[in-house]
């Protein structure tokens, strides 16, 4: 069950990593083929980079409420 949790980590991550590479790529004016300008190159690198890191704080997130580790404002609230 580790290496599942593992394997839901690293795939964002490596999705994340790629993200920062493009948006260093465009600002270095190393633009890839199949995007047509730069802004488009650095638009999609942040929006790669936001996704991954957001899909790795919603996981962390999900375990410690399960976990009953989360503070303040980050409980779960009831819906009744």
């Amino acid at each position: 069950m580790r290496i599942v949790a593992l394997i839901l980590l690293v795939i964002p991550g490596i999705i994340a990593t790629w993200g920062v590479k493009l948006i260093r790529d465009a600002v270095f004016n190393d633009i890839y083929p199949y995007f047509f300008h730069w802004a488009i190159q650095s638009l999609i690198g942040i929006l790669l980079f936001i996704s991954g890191l957001a899909f790795i704080g919603g996981f962390i997130l999900h375990r410690d409420r399960k976990r009953n580790l989360a503070k303040g404002r980050f409980k779960r609230r009831n819906r009744s």
